[in-house]
């Protein structure tokens, strides 16, 4: 029969391939959302407000001004000094996190504005082997706060991380001593520092830097919280209450301040740095202060006691004194 004999002059079409990625699923409401349209909500569910998570370059993009993100410390680069190996070699793990990410190690710093205002920021990323923290993130962050306490700006640090990387051993647990002090100094000098927790943000990141900020934001629903919850039902041998180290039960129980959604954070911060940033005749009085200490000059009156000649005031006639 004629019917399954194709007829000449009739040409197939190709079939259409559709690319890879170009729909996403949603973790938590299980929603399809087209990925261009993703993008443009930074990455925000539209239907449930989960936030997905994102590397440090989308950050850096949605919380900063625009080409406003001037990177330093991009030289740093981590060594292996334990010649650690597990399954894998930790140097296989760095090149090949590196070639993923193009990044150095788990952070980037650098100075950019926020609505025009001046910061120091540094920004962690998940995908650089879970945003672990070993000698180069910490090294850096020490850097980016030392930064902000030489130029008298504030500090912003977004938080995206498993804790400290255990490659390093006990190399990357004094990282945590190491930032905290830097921190301390920054705050002895008045110097705002504004922390950002992602999700997640965990183990000895959680328990250094991340929480020692002026002002506690996080992202909503991220997982924040120093060990694991497995860890923590086993230990204690109880169910753990619903929505256990999220970011809205953290808030309830004083550890936050405030939570952001991504697309408002820029706006926020730009209110908080108005709010934090000390007016300008405090600058001025405090520079002529500090100039003043450096000469080695005190702001304070001397008191000038006033010495009394008893002998010359003894010795000397009155006028109504007559002569003997």
């Amino acid at each position: 029969m004629d019917w399954f004999k194709r007829k000449k002059g009739i040409s197939s079409s190709e079939k259409k391939v559709i690319p890879d990625g170009l729909w996403v699923k949603c973790d938590n409401c299980g929603e399809i959302i087209y990925r261009p349209e993703l993008q443009k909500r930074m990455f925000v569910c539209g239907k449930c407000d989960f936030h997905f998570r994102v590397s440090c370059k989308e950050y850096i993009q949605y919380y900063f001004d625009p080409d406003s993100f001037k990177e330093f410390g991009k030289s740093i680069k981590p060594s292996d000094p334990l010649k650690f190996k597990d399954s894998k070699k930790y140097t296989d793990r760095l090149k090949a996190a590196q070639k993923a990410t193009g990044l150095n190690d788990a952070v980037i710093t650098g100075e950019a504005t926020i609505e025009g205002q001046p910061v120091v920021a540094a920004v962690m990323d998940f995908f650089f082997i879970g945003g672990s923290m070993g000698s180069v993130v910490g090294e850096k962050i020490s850097r980016a706060i030392e930064r902000a306490r030489q130029k008298q700006i504030p500090l912003i640090i977004v938080s995206a991380s498993g804790g400290a990387r255990m490659m390093e051993g006990a190399l990357s647990l004094m990282q945590l001593a190491k930032t905290s002090a830097k921190l301390a100094q920054l705050s002895d000098e008045g110097i705002p520092y504004i922390s950002i927790l992602t999700d997640p943000t965990t183990g000895g990141t959680t328990a250094s830097f991340a929480m020692l900020g002026d002002i506690n934001i996080a992202e909503p629903g991220a997982l924040i919280g120093f060990a694991g919850q497995r860890v923590i039902k086993q230990t204690i041998g109880q169910d753990l209450p619903e929505g256990f180290q999220r970011a809205e039960f953290v808030l309830e129980h004083g550890f936050l301040d405030m939570i952001v959604s991504r697309q408002e954070m820029r706006s926020t911060l730009s209110r908080i740095l108005k709010l934090l940033q000390p007016s300008e005749n405090k600058k001025t009085k405090k520079k002529t202060s500090t100039q003043s200490q450096s000469r080695g000059e005190s702001n304070e009156k001397p008191i000038v006691k006033k010495e009394t000649n008893s002998t010359s005031t003894e010795n000397k006639k009155l006028p109504h004194e007559s002569k003997t």
